[in-house]
């Protein structure tokens, strides 16, 4: 079931009338089978892969109770094992089978390729980073286990981040799911108003995007010039900010006219200052669960359980430039059982490592130029990154990066007109979005509320339309893939 359908709509409408007609009690067993119905539309077989992953995190942590250090240690081996077992056999097991049949072959030791025929369950990486992050959380003391099964497994399983997220903590959840919300018209406003602008940038922006990139990447590799890369580069940068930000904004405005409010997850990256603040305002519950759970641990570093995204460093250069290495490469392979993947995460490292070598020596540039200046470094840096993201290969990827250190393939256009003039609109939209959510908005807020209100009622008497008449055409969110 997607958020882009009808199917959808009438679910959520559904929930959200009984759940404010229900009891404390009706209103979590509405939830939880609403989530089972919702994860369900897509295979009913792997309902159960997902319940072994809850039910088995959800007696861990019970059991953990009164146990001793190494009985809680033995605890969390078993959920570890469990669920990062379920994910590799689901989602890496192929990719390591195949490349075991390669480097075997390539010593001289023949091999039959694999013939495995596995589907990747609907989002396992979300779900299980989201019940281990509990029980390790129990494990560490800053957590207490749910008693109840049915607050738990609404927790886990609750619909609309179920499968792309925002990855959400136990703390910040449960204690929503067992109080009483009173209903607020203002809150059902925000969220509908959220599942709005969520609906327009994913079916009037980041599937329109789509044809663009999709037509770039079919081109030969070879006949791309430098701005054809970079044009690809962008508009990808584009398409998949639209799209999982659309994703998020939905989730969390489902969870508000529920009375359910979830940490926010994009904040305009593009125009981050820095690879550091980049990832403080993109996928920020990702970035901040590898900090917190793989990071911080690496670096040996007290954990610090807050939902902002980004990486912390750490004290030991050594240990520090390691964990900053291991991190992105599994940030990479959870992107996707790909070699491309893990070279994004690489190269996001190294982009990292460089700026905090050359972090220093920025101070003394001045406040304006060290943040206007960092926008229009990190900028290109990290749609760059993009490449190897959307690329089929490790090898397209080098080709269409090797384009852009030669200065004659500068002067050459290799797509139509339209697709270079998309990107440089996108931009420039992107850029006055944010000047106005930042500046004019408040202002207007403070002193001419009337104005505000009514630019808010004209700009949605467009975009409901425009949902409206692009909503037909369905295609799946990319993080499903994820």
């Amino acid at each position: 079931m997607l958020f882009n359908s009808l199917t959808y709509l009438l679910l959520l409408t559904a929930v959200f009338v009984g759940y404010w007609l229900l009891p404390l009690r009706g209103r979590l067993s509405l939830i939880f089978v609403a989530s089972l119905t919702f994860y369900a539309f897509w295979k009913i077989e792997f309902l159960p892969v997902m319940m072994v992953s809850v039910m088995i995190d959800y007696w861990v942590a019970l059991a953990m109770r009164d146990r001793s250090p190494v009985a809680k240690k033995l605890l969390l081996v078993l959920s570890l094992a469990v669920n990062l077992g379920l994910l590799f056999y689901f989602k890496y097991l192929i990719f390591f089978a195949e490349n075991a049949v390669g480097i075997a072959n390539l010593v001289g030791i023949q091999m039959d390729p694999f013939v495995l025929d596995i589907i990747l369950p609907l989002g396992i990486s979300f779900y299980t980073f989201q019940t281990l992050s509990y029980t390790i959380d129990v494990y560490r003391g800053v957590l207490k286990p749910e008693r109840d099964f049915l607050v738990y497994g609404c927790f886990v399983t609750f619909f609309p981040q179920l499968v792309a997220g925002p990855i959400l903590r136990a703390s910040e959840v449960i204690p929503q799911l067992v109080r009483r919300p009173t209903f607020s018209l203002t809150g059902v406003f925000i969220g509908v108003r959220r599942i709005i602008f969520g609906l327009f940038l994913k079916v009037v922006l980041a599937d329109n995007i789509a044809p663009l990139v999709d037509a770039g990447f079919s081109l030969p590799t070879d006949s791309l010039s430098a701005l054809d890369v970079w044009t690809l580069a962008f508009l990808f940068g584009f398409q998949i900010y639209f799209d999982f930000s659309a994703y998020s904004s939905i989730a969390i405005g489902s969870a508000r006219i529920l009375g359910i409010q979830f940490p926010e997850n994009f904040n305009f990256p593009y125009l981050a200052n820095s690879p550091r603040e980049f990832w403080r305002r993109w996928h920020i519950s990702l970035s901040s669960w590898i900090r917190d759970y793989l990071y911080l641990p690496l670096s040996g570093i007290q954990v610090q359980y807050k939902s902002e995204g980004g990486l912390m460093q750490a004290t030991n250069a050594k240990q520090k430039n390691f964990a900053l290495f291991m991190t992105w490469a599994v940030m990479g392979l959870w992107h996707g059982a790909n070699w491309t993947f893990v070279l994004w995460g690489i190269y996001l490292a190294a982009i990292i490592f460089a700026y905090r070598l050359l972090s220093p020596y920025l101070s003394s540039f001045g406040n304006n130029f060290c943040y206007f200046g960092g926008i229009l470094v990190t900028l290109p840096l990290m749609m760059l990154s993009w490449i190897p993201f959307r690329a089929e290969s490790v090898s397209s990827t080098l080709m269409m990066c090797r384009q852009i250190f030669i200065p004659d393939s500068y002067l050459v256009l290799g797509m139509r007109e339209n697709t270079y003039l998309v990107a440089a609109i996108v931009m420039v939209g992107i850029v006055a979005t944010y000047f106005v959510k930042n500046t004019i908005a408040p202002w207007l807020e403070k002193n001419h509320r009337g104005i505000l209100c009514t630019a808010e009622s004209a700009i949605f008497a467009v975009t409901i339309p425009l949902v409206l008449v692009f909503l037909r055409p369905i295609s799946q969110f990319i993080y499903f893939q994820f």
